[in-house]
């Protein structure tokens, strides 16, 4: 009989020929476990999903009570849904004013397809400028908006009017004309390396926005929910998105989405044509069940407020090694950057042979991601610190490269 590895291999359809490949059969809380009980503590909480931890009780207790109730019934929007209501409702709360109708979707790329459309639908123009070395997704028009030439050339043509700028560069942005629908950008740019943004290049970027009549598009896939140290990251810059794109943590392990606009903004693909956007899946009732408890869960403690000191924990531990040349971070979400990409390869399958679970950034492979669950307590981020600075001081003294 075939193993399980073997019909991995075989019948999966995989993005990459060298996957990671741990058969995990469990997992709690930070830790990960394999198939012969080795532990690993999760530095990426798969990739920024698992900001509460994996399998948080309450989250677990929300999907199981709706599971009692009814799961899917009818595509979205049809149908008065108790999650899906509670759930916008919750993040109307916690959201400014202009961010009040919520369309739920399945993932981040459906996110950014469907805040593309809006965009479209709702200025009447076509061009959507996004940023060199931005990630939006893999599908077909967040791929045209991805800032990496080397991951979407094979599949060219994409959409056309796509204006890529320079992250941080004010001269840039003047860019920004009143044939623009829209511009994408994270407030963070994640697979870049974890690049924040100038003082003042967000707002400065609202600005021209709302010069042009053009709407201003956050992509918080990965920065929102806690992970910065605040609920949503265009917090910390005081500059309000017309649109808002989140997903990965939002379930709380679930998978769902969202883009978020204003009741106006939204209305737009009500009509002319009806059914503007629509989604079977979206907005899941066991998804939105999951998303709620976890949103309570990181607005009802100090999880969030935690996350800076936490990350500056890491940060001071980590920093004054000699191997490593940077170290860029906010919150929970930090890079950490090697002289090149084969030391960062190298350091990467050590951390995982001793038992650390981080990978490298798509367009920044000499750094690795650290962004562990939230709820990682102060001993546990010593004792990573120091499983991580024996790795790169073995690294060191076997290889003499500095």
């Amino acid at each position: 009989m075939s193993s399980q590895r073997e019909l991995f291999f075989r019948h999966l359809a995989l993005p990459s020929r060298k996957p990671l490949a741990l058969e995990i059969e469990r997992a709690e809380g930070i830790y990960l476990y394999d198939r012969y009980g080795k532990r690993y503590i999760d530095l990426v909480s798969g990739i920024a999903v698992s900001n509460i931890g994996h399998r948080h009780p309450r989250v677990i207790k929300a999907v199981e009570e709706q599971l009692q109730k009814y799961m899917h019934l009818m595509v979205y929007g049809k149908y008065i849904q108790t999650p899906q209501v509670r759930l916008a409702a919750r993040l109307a709360g916690l959201l400014p004013d202009n961010l009040q109708s919520c369309f739920f979707v399945n993932s981040g790329s459906e996110a950014i397809e469907g805040a593309m459309k809006l965009a479209k639908r709702y200025t009447g123009r076509a061009e959507i400028i996004a940023f060199q070395n931005a990630y939006h997704g893999g599908t077909q028009g967040a791929l045209s908006i991805l800032g990496h030439e080397a991951l979407k050339n094979a599949f060219r043509p994409l959409l056309p009017d796509i204006r890529l700028l320079n992250y941080n560069s004010f001269s840039d942005l003047e860019n920004i004309s009143q044939r623009t629908a829209c511009i994408v950008v994270e407030p963070i740019q994640a697979e870049a390396g974890i690049i924040l943004p100038e003082p003042g290049f967000l707002q400065v970027l609202r600005k021209k926005c709302h010069q042009a009549g053009a709407l201003l598009v956050y992509d918080e896939i990965q920065m929102a929910f806690g992970r910065t140290g605040k609920l949503f990251c265009f917090e910390h810059e005081q500059a309000v998105p017309d649109i808002l794109c989140l997903a990965k943590s939002m379930g709380g392990g679930m998978p769902i989405g969202a883009f978020i606009s204003s009741k106006e903004i939204m209305n737009s693909l009500a009509c002319d044509p009806e059914l503007g956007h629509i989604t079977t899946f979206g907005g899941h009732p066991v998804c939105c069940a999951a998303a709620l408890a976890s949103l309570e869960v990181l607005t009802s403690g100090d999880l969030i407020p935690q996350a800076h000191a936490k990350g500056e924990l890491f940060y001071q531990l980590l920093k004054d090694h000699p191997l490593i040349r940077e170290i860029r971070f906010r919150g929970l979400m930090m890079a950490v950057e090697f002289e090149n990409e084969e030391t960062a390869n190298r350091v990467v399958h050590l951390l995982a042979e001793n038992g650390l679970v981080v990978d490298q950034f798509l367009f920044r492979p000499s750094a690795f991601r650290i962004a562990p669950p939230l709820i990682i307590q102060e001993d546990q981020i010593r004792e990573v610190c120091d499983v991580i600075l024996k790795v790169l001081d073995n690294f060191l003294s076997k290889e003499g490269n500095i």
